[in-house]
């Protein structure tokens, strides 16, 4: 094995100790700078060729590539660098070791599986594969992903592997999600002049009670055999402006997550189809609806190679099969597999991801670490 534990750890806890905090989560955050110039500088010093791509103020990518000596194919292992707010964790930037057990904010999510791509990077500039390793940290996945998406606009791969964590399993797919908003409109009036005022916030009424229904039919249907079936719900509301003035507006705030299959086009079609039923009904009802995000659902083949030969280095490094997994929550991988590039996602074991107590299990990111060099010395020669 040429990754040892000791060294992964000690880089792992060298990045938890930069604050990378997100900035558009927490306003004023650190963002991805100071961490992307020592990732940068690092994978350089290991003798990858090494850029660093800034995307706005305190916001950058890095992309390193441990070049091959030709006639081989292409993997590119990506983390990301943001982590989310501290919340209420105690002493974030100080990395804690305890019981194999690494602590703070971003041990888990995802610094040790950053820390286990650079150590693989460094060992395919040893190995010199016959095709390209290429390491991406990415910023700014924990909200819009513009920095996989910058990446994906400058470089593709044969394959790529996003190491999220996974307990050392398989995840083929993720869902989706479409927010939108819908605004009703009343006409405000004085509280005491009821015959002039329409509530818009009642208006709202049979909005909610669609989205109540939509539910209810997306969740008896098949679905998704790893995912299940897309969801929907009211995620913010707002409207009014006083006690006493009838609410001229209100707007509210909708997720949808979708599965595989599941298009934009239809989530629009069917809340759509909600504000006819409500207009049909009454005729004061007045809306309008607004797509804001769009982010698609992943999955790849169980028969893709990059997933055969994840499966069975994952089997050489546990002794045991992985399962093939699907997670409800959203991922840079859908950016890759929608630049045509077969993804898949493994990485290490631990708890804590968005919460007080952060930590990630160390022997498994060794173990992570161990299945991702496999698997490049097995695609890229």
């Amino acid at each position: 094995m040429a990754i040892t534990q000791d060294e992964l750890t000690a880089l792992a806890a060298e990045l938890v100790a930069i604050d990378s905090t997100n900035p558009d989560l927490v306003p004023g955050g650190a963002g991805e700078a100071e961490i992307a110039r020592f990732v940068a500088e690092w994978l350089m010093h290991a003798g990858l060729a090494t850029t660093v791509h800034e995307l706005g103020p305190r916001r950058a990518n890095v992309i390193a590539v441990a070049q091959g000596g030709g006639g081989g194919r292409s993997l590119m292992l990506n983390a990301h660098m943001d982590v989310v707010g501290a919340g209420g964790m105690r002493d974030p930037w100080t990395p804690r070791i305890a019981d194999d057990r690494l602590y703070g904010r971003g041990a888990y999510d995802m610094k040790a599986s950053l820390a286990a791509i650079m150590l693989v990077g460094r060992e395919a500039v040893r190995r010199r594969f016959r095709g390209d390793l290429i390491v991406t940290a990415v910023a700014d996945e924990e909200f819009a992903s513009i920095g996989i998406q910058d990446v994906v606009r400058r470089m593709g791969a044969d394959a790529a592997i996003v190491t999220e964590p996974t307990s050392l399993d398989l995840t083929i797919a993720h869902k989706g999600f479409v927010w939108l908003e819908v605004e009703t409109h009343g006409t405000a009036a004085h509280g005491s002049l009821p015959d002039a005022g329409i509530d818009a916030i009642v208006k709202m009424a049979p909005v909610l009670a669609g989205l109540e229904s939509l539910g209810r039919d997306l969740r008896s249907r098949l679905g998704h055999p790893l995912l299940g079936s897309g969801s929907v719900h009211a995620s913010l509301i707002a409207g009014g402006q006083e006690l006493s003035t009838y609410p001229g507006r209100c707007l509210l705030s909708i997720e949808r997550r979708t599965i595989p299959g599941e298009t934009t086009a239809e989530v629009e079609a069917e809340i759509a189809a909600i504000l006819v039923r409500a207009a049909a009904a009454d005729p004061t009802f007045h809306a309008e609806q607004r797509t804001l995000l769009v982010r698609d659902p992943f999955a790849v083949a169980e028969d893709e190679e990059i997933v055969s030969l994840a499966r069975r280095h994952l089997i050489r490094v546990r002794g045991s099969e992985p399962r093939l997994t699907g997670a409800g929550g959203w991922m840079d991988s859908a950016f890759l597999a929608a630049a045509s590039i077969p993804t898949v996602v493994l990485g290490p074991h631990g708890e804590g991801a968005h919460a007080d107590v952060e930590w990630v299990d160390i022997p498994s990111a060794v173990l992570a670490a161990d299945a991702l060099l496999g698997i490049a010395t097995d695609f890229c020669q």
